[in-house]
């Protein structure tokens, strides 16, 4: 069984093993707890019948069974959810990392759909969609309040057709753009030399992923004369697939846990290791480059490389989500449940679950004065993985750090297109990036066994 581990997509998911899941299973517990969800059947029952009756208008009784569902899942945390068929289908066919859409990675919180990131090179990144935008309306109807699948079923159409989404972003006034939907092939790695110094950019983690890397790679080390070092760019990466971060970490680390997961019960706990794999050279410095943006599997692969000592982590603090989904199909024309059924765990023994990735070396992306601080600061409390509804909490008691200015930041007069990557060059470049150095993060307590129910 494939485990997921992005909030829910536009455009993106996963193929899953069947999984036999055909019939209401009462919880193996105490007569009296069986009673009690029987009891609470009922009640939902007679809810439902009583609204049928005198409801003042008639509804479609299998959409409101949905959104009851959906609620329940909804409750347990942010990324629990329910996929009718069509969704499924979806879902099962877009692993393969060709598929029709806008090329967003969307989640909700509090009634509104919220962008996690726009994937590089697809119609929304080049409408100038950003991460921790807000979208309202779909062609002036208002999406506001709707479940998630409902808003991201609106977004979706014909290869070709237009709509118009309502867009809100910090201190800007709420703006509409029009984006044509196309078939998504998302370059999901790029590669480059910035002269000795290599760079390779990952987007997501889909099934092409792990042989684009390998060949990015391959060509970084040809094209890169008297490599010094690799730029590794995760900046807002939403994640994707379990199976590809353990694949992509692998390249950079000789063996070892890449990363642990688990669940409610014991039998639910996993180590990871590294696979056999053709390996970036161990003797040349990395510098992995994070944001708030980088949600999920490219968390996994920065926190290993950080704890493995194999990388420094530049940037700023990832979002922060450290929890597994399983997709579990529900039997032919049920579509399937998406379920939170396990968190995960660097090698350190971290969570990260709401905390995110804390950089070795914090630094921002623009100059900022004290009124766009202010304004980041706003920003920065709405957009993580603490600030959804219903996340769970970090069972080690990590908590996010509180908003700030980056330690380091460009000044009003720098010129260049990205402060991030230059200053990943250059400590490249110096001979410092070197795992354990000045303002390395320190490791925290080994995760507590998990619990028996």
């Amino acid at each position: 069984m494939r485990k997921w581990l992005l909030a829910p997509v536009i455009g993106a998911g996963l193929a899953v093993a069947a999984i036999g899941v055909t019939a209401f299973a009462l919880p193996n517990s105490a007569s009296t707890k069986k009673a009690e969800v029987l009891q609470h059947l009922d009640l939902f029952a007679d809810i439902l019948s009583k609204a049928q009756a005198n409801y003042v208008t008639e509804f479609e009784t299998g959409e409101a069974i949905e959104a009851a569902i959906n609620g329940m899942l909804g409750s347990l945390d942010p990324h629990s959810s329910y996929l009718d068929p069509d969704d499924f289908k979806d879902m099962q066919t877009t692993t393969s990392g060709e598929y029709g859409g806008l090329g967003i990675e969307v989640t909700g919180q509090d009634g509104f759909v919220k962008v996690v990131a726009p994937m590089d090179g697809t119609p929304a990144f080049r409408a100038g969609i950003k991460s921790g935008d807000f979208l309202t309306a779909i062609d002036g109807k208002s999406i506001v309040g709707l479940p998630l699948n409902d808003a991201v079923k609106q977004m979706r159409g014909l290869v070709g057709s237009p709509l118009t989404v309502t867009v809100v972003r910090e201190n800007v006034e709420p703006f509409d753009v029009t984006i044509t939907r196309e078939v998504i092939r998302p370059e999901v790695v790029k590669v480059k030399a910035i002269e000795d110094v290599g760079y390779i950019r990952v987007t997501t983690f889909n099934e092409q992923t792990v042989k684009a890397l390998d060949r990015a790679i391959e060509q970084v080390r040809k094209d890169t004369r008297g490599m010094k070092g690799l730029v590794l760019d995760l900046r807002d990466n939403p994640g994707g697939l379990l199976e590809a971060s353990i694949e992509v970490s692998s390249r950079f680390l000789n063996g070892g846990e890449i990363v642990s997961t688990r669940g409610r019960r014991t039998t639910d706990s996993k180590r990871y290791n590294g696979v056999r794999a053709t390996r970036f050279p161990d003797d040349l410095p990395i510098v992995v480059l994070i944001n708030g943006g980088s949600a999920s599997a490219a968390e996994i692969v920065a926190g290993a490389l950080q704890d493995r000592d194999r990388a420094v982590v530049m940037g700023t603090t990832s979002f922060g989500k450290g929890s597994v989904q399983t997709v579990l199909p529900l039997g032919e024309g049920k579509g399937a449940m998406r379920l939170t059924t396990s968190r995960y765990y660097t090698p350190a023994g971290r969570s990260i679950q709401g905390a995110g990735i804390n950089p070795d070396f914090e630094v921002g992306p623009i100059h900022l004065s004290e009124e766009d601080v202010a304004a980041m600061n706003a920003r920065a409390q709405r957009f993580s993985e603490a600030s959804l509804p219903n996340a769970l909490e970090n069972d080690q008691g990590a908590e996010r750090a509180p908003p700030h200015a980056p330690a380091d930041m460009p000044s009003a007069e720098y010129k260049g297109e990205d402060y991030q990557l230059d200053q990943a060059v250059a400590l490249i470049r110096a001979g410092k990036a070197i795992p354990g150095s000045s303002n390395a993060v320190a490791q925290a307590p080994a995760a507590p066994a998990p619990a028996t129910p």
